[in-house]
């Protein structure tokens, strides 16, 4: 049998902030083919580190590896080439263009032909039917047409996936993939984030526990910036030292 193989791995990870430091040390490996959870309190370092393993910060201190490549430092243009792809907290869609041009433009970003051609109907219609099942995956076909202002906030955010998805992506980062949401829309985020993990390993920022629960395999549990504890959704829930730092709230 296979044994499974880390996609990724920090070592001694850290970022300083004049003086202050938001992460400090941090070992993290996650395993290919599996969701990932950074859980803790508001200030705990997530969305730092998240920031870190995509390129959008510059490590202080300790190293990043992804797929066997060393992205220490990298700039996200060229993190994101090695395949990783990042949905972001706040939605950044175009409100005129349509669900399926999202997609299609995406998919034409791929392949290193230039901005300028993507509107030409001859360019977009080899990118038309992958468009299609990407959006058949994410739960949007039968608004392939609608202008994207005009979708309600979860399905935003589907879109923001199926944008993602487009580049192949071998590690999928979601930032609060249901921040915001209301329940239904929880629900159906959750529904496709299991969905589209089959075959990709995730790595996903989320504050919802219940959705923690349903989905990931692994969950890392920060605090001030370092590893508080780390293991399958049941034993961190159980563990005393998580109760204490949530003071009991959204992990009982």
């Amino acid at each position: 049998m296979t044994q499974p193989r880390a996609i990724l791995v920090t070592h001694r990870l850290s970022k300083e902030f004049q003086g202050f430091r938001a992460v400090n040390a941090v070992d993290l490996t996650v395993t290919e083919g599996t969701v990932h959870a950074l859980v803790g309190p508001n200030g705990a370092g997530k969305t730092t580190l998240f920031n870190l393993l995509t390129g959008f910060l510059k490590p202080s201190g300790g190293g990043i590896t992804f797929d066997g490549h060393d992205v220490t430092g990298l700039p996200p243009e060229r993190v994101a080439r090695l395949g990783v792809a990042r949905s972001f907290q706040v939605t950044s869609l175009f409100p005129q263009s349509s669900v399926r041009e999202h997609v299609e433009l995406a998919l034409q970003a791929g392949t290193g032909l230039s901005h300028r051609f993507w509107r030409s109907d001859k360019v977009m219609r080899r990118f038309s039917a992958r468009a299609a099942e990407l959006l058949d995956e994410v739960g949007l076909a039968h608004l392939a047409h609608s202008p994207a202002g005009i979708l309600p906030y979860g399905r935003k955010r589907a879109l923001e996936l199926a944008v993602a998805l487009a580049s192949e992506p071998k590690m999928l980062l979601l930032d609060e993939p249901t921040a915001g949401m209301g329940l239904e829309d929880v629900d159906r985020t959750t529904q496709l984030i299991a969905r589209i993990r089959a075959g990709r390993t995730v790595v996903m920022v989320e504050h919802n526990m219940s959705v923690v629960g349903s989905l990931a395999d692994t969950v890392t549990v920060l605090q001030r910036g370092e590893v508080l504890t780390e293991g399958p959704y049941a034993e961190v829930k159980a563990d005393p030292q998580v109760v204490e730092a949530y003071l009991g709230a959204d992990i009982a």
